[in-house]
């Protein structure tokens, strides 16, 4: 599984309470072009041509979860599978959580997979968010 990377804005928005994760659409971006950590809203990205089964905007995580115990927030998704049909999605090698719900598509945190992919119609890709010990925590 690819290590989590958080954008450095996501800190201060969650902060100044611009996220509810437990109840905004967190989004999954899919894009061929490193993000960097000074980005903070998804148009600074340049996201994979839509189409063949990828949508502008890419698909939202299900099950999101913002759970507090003993001090330490946990935030729990099940990431969202695209499937490739009539053609290819891709390449791409980052997926980018964003939230949805904000005008603004603030950041939250990509997953680097090390090289490009690229789906050839009928193959699926799942983005593998940790549902047990959760996408990031924080203390």
């Amino acid at each position: 599984m690819a290590a989590f990377n958080k954008f450095n804005a996501f800190v201060q928005n969650e902060a100044n309470g611009l996220f509810n994760l437990a109840t905004d659409s967190v989004k999954v971006m899919l894009t061929n072009t490193a993000p960097g950590a000074t980005n903070a809203v998804l148009a600074e990205l340049t996201e994979i041509s839509a189409g063949n089964g990828y949508s502008a905007g890419g698909s939202a995580c299900t099950g999101d979860t913002s759970v507090q115990t003993s001090g330490v927030e946990k935030f729990v998704a099940t990431g969202p599978v695209f499937t490739a049909s009539g053609g290819s999605i891709g390449p791409f090698r980052y997926a980018v959580l964003y939230d949805a719900t904000s005008s603004t598509h603030p950041l939250i945190g990509w997953f680097d997979y090390g090289s490009s992919i690229m789906l050839n119609s009928g193959e699926t890709f799942t983005v593998g968010l940790d549902t047990v010990n959760g996408v990031f925590t924080e203390a």
